[in-house]
C-alpha cells in the first residue's frame, strides 16, 4: 500500500467519522493539510468507493473472508458424516470464543 493511499484511506475514515460528506477535493485538501504527496487519482478513487459502499459496512467487514470452498462429494458418505460433525462443533467453539462476546473491542471508551 502507497503512502498516498494511505493517507487517502485515513482521510476518508476521518470525514465519515465527522460526519461530512466524502468527496474528492475534501480527501485531496486533507491529504495536503497533511504534508502527504500523493498521486491526484486517488481521492478520486476513494470518494468513488464512498458512494457506492458504506464506510461502516467495510469497517465491520475488516478480516471477513470470502466465501468458503464448495463442499467436496465423498464416497462413502457414512464415513464423512462425524468428521463434518466435528468441523462444525470446532466451527461453534471458536464463535462462542469471540472478542465480541468477551467485552473486547476496538472501540471501547
Amino acid at each position: 500500500m502507497s503512502v498516498g493511499e494511505l493517507a487517502c484511506t485515513y482521510a476518508a475514515l476521518i470525514l465519515h467519522d465527522d460526519e461530512v460528506a466524502v468527496t474528492a477535493e475534501k480527501i485531496a485538501t486533507l491529504v495536503k493539510a497533511a504534508n502527504i504527496e500523493c498521486e491526484s487519482f486517488w481521492p478520486s478513487l476513494f470518494a468513488k468507493l464512498v458512494e457506492k459502499r458504506n464506510i461502516e459496512d467495510l469497517i465491520m467487514n475488516v478480516g471477513a473472508g470470502g466465501g468458503g470452498a464448495a463442499p467436496v462429494a465423498v464416497a462413502g458418505g457414512a464415513a464423512a458424516a462425524p468428521a463434518a460433525e466435528e468441523k462444525k462443533e470446532e466451527k461453534e467453539e471458536a464463535k462462542e470464543e469471540s472478542d465480541e462476546e468477551m467485552g473486547f473491542s476496538l472501540f471501547d471508551d
